[in-house]
């Protein structure tokens, strides 16, 4: 008789989520200054401003976003195992499972690193939407089409200094390897 084994995989909301908190402050430097040319919002107001938005894309949207993510990869045929043995699978289990990474003990090394990248994009998307949308009600004077610029702007500043801190990780990961 087989022991259950308890390997539920890798839900990575709990890996990016404490990640995001500790790169939280250069990401709010990086959106500000990225604001720089922004005429209504005081200094004041853009960094209270651009504060707010990121922590609530962080602490609502990004779970909110992984989320749909799961469910997704449910529905899509991520909750099962496809192996390892192939590029393809490999493919398939970290982007069809990058929300929740099936427990691949000796490659996680590089699927997590990997898997974050893949959920990069998405929360990208969801940054600039939750954002734009908190800065609309706090910055009222400044015009939504000079809004909607700055959110696209000021994200792929900060996404772009994400993905390098992820990769830099990936490489440190891959080169430290078991």
């Amino acid at each position: 008789m087989t022991p259950p084994l308890a390997n539920i995989g890798v839900p990575m909301i709990f890996i990016t989520l404490p990640a995001m908190m500790w790169l939280i402050f250069p990401v709010i430097v990086l959106e500000f200054l990225a604001g720089r040319d922004l005429k209504a919002p005081t200094p004041r107001q853009k960094w209270l401003g651009i504060t707010i938005a990121n922590l609530v894309s962080t602490f609502l949207g990004w779970p909110i976003a992984w989320g749909v993510l799961v469910v997704l990869q449910m529905i899509a045929g991520g909750g099962g195992a496809h192996g390892l043995d192939s590029p393809l699978g490999r493919l398939l289990a970290v982007t069809l499972q990058a929300a929740w990474l099936i427990p691949y003990e000796e490659h996680l090394y590089w699927m997590i690193p990997t898997a974050a990248m893949v959920l990069l994009v998405p929360f990208f998307f969801v940054s600039v939407y939750i954002e734009r949308w908190v800065l609309r009600f706090l910055w009222k004077g400044e015009e939504p089409s000079t809004l909607k610029r700055f959110s696209w702007k000021a994200h792929l500043l900060s996404y772009s200094f994400l993905m390098a801190v992820v990769l830099g990780y990936g490489i440190y990961s891959v080169a430290n390897a078991p």
